[in-house]
């Protein structure tokens, strides 16, 4: 690829926090990125050479972001594959990963049964639409199970516990749509593993242990805490997802470790992942680089590991939604080898990934004790 000054463009539908640390980590590759995103100054603005304000299914908008660039990928499952598509056909600018593989994924139900006719190992499932179809899923698949939409969820949204058959009724209510179930697995540990594909090329990051509560991802730990088996293994299924996939680009691939160390596909993200942020300190290629690698087709980075490393989520504290003011940060600038990312948010509200904390070092407990103490000594409490 030469390079030129302004130099080639990725358009990107999105401009969350994935969208802004692509752009950090396009610059000295000497790409640039366009954003098209339906809030205006979004977090990626800083970063990125425009922004386009449209939605996530405005043809338009689409249009204009493919006419800008040389070649068009996503940060959100929101984006609409059929418009992409048809951008793409009409304006000649490649879409990685491709629409199939965001059709594929962004239906729960459909990327389960993909994945399932592939080999890929997966908990039992079972489409429902209706109480009592989700009452004779829960009889052959037992007390508790997990029902899904099948679309439009993230961060636990959309994902309901059935604990037993008083809460059926309340469960398909609350999902208010098309939905699946699944057995609730007996796990040991959540895992996750980047996943990438270049031009001819795949590979993976380390394997990563993720730790959740209330299913929103709070900390990130690589390598895992399981045994070198657990790890390859969790390799392996993930390099058999890569296969299924189509196109170029990073995939955020989650699994179970089950109490007998099996490893299982929960879900899959066609896009950089929260669970490998950590890769930006971590490795010497992080995956926000990596993905602009793959799409515009140049060879992939290495996916080697630096030193061990923890990431921790700063998430929204307060109880209404209100202006972002950080406060405490202090101690994370003053503590070695620890790692601030300000996501430049305007609003917090409960629960909202506003940034993350970044420790390496090399012990793996003692830096997920540090990370946790930095991260709670920050609030948007004033």
């Amino acid at each position: 690829m030469t390079r030129t000054s302004p130099g080639p463009t990725v358009g990107v539908v999105g401009g969350g926090q994935l969208g802004r640390m692509m752009g950090e980590a396009a610059a000295p590759l000497g790409v640039e990125l366009v954003v098209a995103d339906p809030t205006p100054d979004c977090p990626a603005t800083p970063v990125v050479r425009d922004q386009l304000v449209g939605g996530f299914d405005d043809e338009e908008t689409f249009r204009r972001l493919a006419e800008r660039a040389d070649v068009l990928t996503y940060e959100i499952e929101l984006a609409d594959p059929d418009v992409l598509e048809r951008v793409a056909e009409e304006t000649g600018t490649p879409v990685h990963p491709d629409p199939d593989t965001l059709r594929t994924i962004e239906d729960k139900l459909v990327q389960k049964r993909r994945l399932s006719e592939a080999g890929v190992p997966v908990p039992e499932f079972r489409a429902v639409e209706t109480a009592e179809e989700l009452r004779e899923a829960c009889d052959e698949l037992g007390y508790p199970a997990m029902l899904k939409a099948r679309t439009g969820g993230y961060d636990g949204r959309g994902n309901v516990p059935v604990s037993g058959p008083e809460d059926v009724e309340a469960a398909i209510d609350d999902v208010a749509g098309p939905a699946m179930v699944e057995e609730m697995v007996d796990f040991e540990r959540e895992l996750a593993v980047m996943g990438c594909r270049g031009d001819g090329e795949r590979d993976t990051f380390p394997v990563t242990e993720t730790i959740h509560e209330e299913e929103i991802l709070r900390e990130s730990v690589a390598p895992a805490r399981a045994s070198e088996a657990v790890r390859d293994r969790a390799r392996e299924v993930a390099l058999d997802v890569l296969d299924v996939m189509d196109g170029r680009g990073v995939f955020g691939i989650e699994l179970f470790q089950t109490a007998d160390d099996e490893i299982l596909l929960n879900e899959i993200a066609p896009r950089p992942h929260n669970s490998g942020h950590w890769t930006i300190e971590g490795c010497h290629t992080s995956q926000f680089e990596q993905h602009v690698r793959a799409v515009m087709g140049m060879p992939l980075g290495t996916t080697e590991q630096r030193d061990p490393t923890v990431s921790t989520n700063v998430l929204g504290d307060v109880d209404e939604r209100q202006p972002a003011t950080l406060y405490g940060d202090e101690a994370v600038f003053a503590a070695d080898r620890a790692h601030l990312h300000w996501y430049g948010k305007h609003e917090v509200y409960e629960l909202r990934k506003m940034g993350h904390v970044t420790v390496t070092g090399d012990d793996t407990e003692t830096l997920l004790s540090d990370a946790r103490d930095l991260r709670d000594g920050l609030t948007f409490r004033d």
